[in-house]
């Protein structure tokens, strides 16, 4: 069989399972796109996030042959690139340690402000990428993916309350910046 980038995903992942390189790099190519912004919300930047990804795409092809179509390509796809990231975050175990903190009470959102409606979405998305790695990984799991803490602290070998500080602090650090960012802004106005 011939592939082309408009080949089906059916007839992709058969390549794939085939062994055929052009059906490979069809299919990654097809999702490499969407599925690099998983890694990228726990990485600081897309090298490390393309490795990860690349770990992942390595998983997909081994894993193809025992693929069942229940449901859409992508979405089996994302779930190998979700895992593939979170065990890349277990493996960093810069903050792995098991701190007690008080109960944080939640604040739901961010306060939205002028300077937050302005924002776009790059902008928003640069600032998650500089908070701090662990803060990073609880608040992407968390506002995001729509984790729980039980379930975050699970995944990341923290206890909840770790979790629940993590979150807060980067709530905190993001509407500072926020805060800064309408500073500057009424400035050059």
């Amino acid at each position: 069989m011939t592939y082309r980038p408009n080949s089906t995903d059916e007839e992709l992942v058969a390549g794939c399972c085939d062994g055929h390189r052009l059906a490979q790099r069809y299919l990654y190519e097809r999702y490499a796109g969407k599925m690099l912004g998983i890694p990228m919300r726990y990485t600081r930047d897309r090298e490390e996030a393309m490795e990860i990804f690349n770990q992942a795409f390595l998983k997909i092809l081994q894993n193809l042959p025992k693929y069942q179509p229940t449901g859409p390509l992508g979405g089996w796809m994302a779930r190998i690139v979700f895992n593939t990231s979170i065990d890349y975050v277990r493996s960093r175990k810069t903050y792995n340690q098991t701190i007690k903190f008080p109960e944080v009470m939640e604040v739901d959102g961010v306060s939205r402000n002028e300077a937050f409606d302005q924002l776009d979405a790059e902008e928003i998305y640069k600032m998650i990428q500089d908070l701090p790695a662990a803060s990073r990984n609880v608040f992407s799991l968390y506002v995001i993916d729509g984790y729980r803490h039980k379930d975050i602290g699970e995944m990341l070998d923290i206890d909840e309350g770790t979790s629940r500080w993590h979150l807060a602090q980067a709530r905190k650090t993001l509407q500072k910046k926020i805060l800064e960012m309408e500073k500057t802004r009424t400035v050059n106005t």
